[in-house]
């Protein structure tokens, strides 16, 4: 069974078309995307490294890390969002980056301890078993290599956040994006890393200021947050 949801992958693949268009529905995405980058950066500077970016979608964040000098695999299992990052990456002369239709267990079969650095990221709450993409990613990382998760946090503030704030309110995201089920706490991934060989090393919450209509990376967790994680 492959461990994806076919709704979640039918919805993204609806929207592929708009994946790079900043005032789409994936304007989220591009805002956060250089705070992202920015602290994996800090954490595990990219360039030179072989990097696996994990539900890559439409390529924002593979792309990205392309640009700083990783090469860079991206997977995902929507079709149309991968056509459209190989699009892309080829309009914006990105030659840095491949794409390939495949889950990270598939992918962990055959390409063990392959990678410098694993991303995955906004990826955990979509899947039917988040714990199992956990190990895959840590079977595809080399020793001592580096592991960055980002997914929502399960509890009344990021229900009221997440998905009433976010779809509801601001209309920052489709309503239906997310689902409060879904949603992992930071002491449940803690748990899936450590059972899967990887060390929790760093943690950070994002926060959405509507106001300044900004998001900044700091130290309240209660809605969004990322784990960096090195495998032991």
């Amino acid at each position: 069974m492959i461990n994806a949801d076919p709704q979640e992958l039918a919805k993204f693949s609806d929207l592929a078309h708009r994946w790079w268009d900043p005032d789409s529905e994936f304007r989220p995405l591009h805002q956060i995307n250089p705070l992202r980058l920015d602290w994996i950066d800090s954490i595990a500077p990219v360039a030179g490294r072989q990097v696996l970016d994990v539900g890559c979608g439409g390529g924002i964040l593979a792309e990205a890390m392309a640009h700083r000098g990783a090469r860079v695999l991206g997977i995902d299992l929507a079709s149309k969002p991968l056509k459209v990052a190989m699009l892309h990456a080829m309009e914006s002369g990105c030659t840095d980056v491949d794409y390939r239709e495949v889950s990270a267990e598939a992918l962990a079969a055959e390409a063990t301890a392959r990678y410098d650095l694993v991303t995955c990221m906004e990826m955990l709450e979509h899947v039917p078993d988040p714990a199992s993409v956990v190990r895959a990613c840590a079977t595809l990382v080399k020793p001592a290599g580096w592991v960055f998760f980002s997914t929502i946090n399960r509890n009344p503030k990021s229900f009221l956040f997440a998905i009433i704030g976010a779809e509801y309110v601001l209309d920052l995201l489709p309503r239906g994006t997310h689902e409060y089920a879904k949603f992992i706490r930071p002491s449940e991934l803690a748990r899936w890393c450590r059972d899967a060989g990887l060390e929790v090393e760093h943690t950070r919450g994002m926060t959405y200021n509507p106001l300044t209509k900004r998001y900044a990376l700091g130290a309240d967790t209660g809605v969004n947050y990322l784990l960096a994680c090195r495998r032991t």
